[in-house]
């Protein structure tokens, strides 16, 4: 072996990546990116036609095994179902994304407790369902990598969005824990925190002038992010070059957080 492995230590290869919300947006692009060096990836979405949509045309661009299926990963019974199905398929579980995930906007006064709610079950109790069951199989082969989808907005606020930074905040820290619950066992858990990238879930307000003024105009780049520009954190937090990171929050933000 070389003494400097250097690129080496990306590869994927006979890795298996579970992503969830891979249907579409930073999911699909991060499971792409993961196939791209290599990884057999399983999409989950709740849309099963959409998660295997996805799979095929990741399966048509890479030489690997991408599967879609259908789970709400808020409900434990469908949680372990997704487990025991890549295990089932693919024998192995090496890396793990959390990319599911809601958004709901508003001025505190104008949203219901229950919206409030469900952007808590989605964005953080259906992580750590994900983590819980996850980690045993990691645990039986001494290695593994979470990588938790937090959001600039767990770092910083932002006016009208009290649910979805609070479950980001919450992120934050339950990747934090989990890094040093999981360090001796060689799980490595760690958090990209995207700033703004246009998918579908920030669509509706990218022609607002609040975009343009305290999001957009708040990166030091000008602009939104492409999809694109979300893989590479994603491959090296999957891969062996990140061995030495855990319970850290990488941002990909267009040096948003930096000023």
């Amino acid at each position: 072996m070389a003494r400097w492995p250097g690129l080496s230590q990306f590869e994927l290869t006979d890795n298996v990546a579970i992503v969830t919300g891979g249907s579409k947006g930073l999911g699909q692009a991060m499971a792409a990116g993961l196939a791209s060096a290599g990884a057999s990836v399983l999409l989950v979405s709740r849309n099963e036609a959409e998660a295997q949509a996805a799979a095929s045309t990741i399966a048509g661009e890479y030489p690997v095994k991408a599967l879609g299926i259908a789970a709400d990963v808020t409900s434990e019974d469908e949680v372990k179902r997704m487990v025991q199905h890549a295990q089932s398929e693919f024998g192995r579980i090496d890396t793990l994304i959390n990319s599911a995930g809601i958004n709901i906007r508003g001025p505190i006064d104008e949203l219901s407790l229950d919206e409030f709610r469900h952007v808590q079950q989605v964005n953080v109790d259906a992580m750590w369902l994900c983590a819980k069951h996850v980690i045993p199989v990691m645990k039986k082969r001494h290695y593994g990598r979470i990588i938790n989808m937090a959001s600039t907005l767990g770092l910083v606020g932002l006016a009208n969005r009290t649910p979805y930074a609070t479950s980001k905040g919450a992120v934050v820290n339950l990747t934090r824990a989990l890094g040093l619950e999981l360090a001796l066992d060689r799980i490595t858990v760690n958090a990209i925190c995207p700033g703004p990238f246009l998918t579908s879930m920030n669509v509706p307000i990218s022609e607002s002038e609040e975009a343009r003024q305290f999001i957009v105009g708040a990166t030091a780049m000008q602009r939104w992010g492409e999809l694109n520009e979300i893989q590479g954190a994603a491959i090296f937090l999957a891969s062996p070059a990140s061995s030495y990171v855990t319970g850290s929050m990488l941002t990909v933000d267009g040096g948003w957080t930096a000023r």
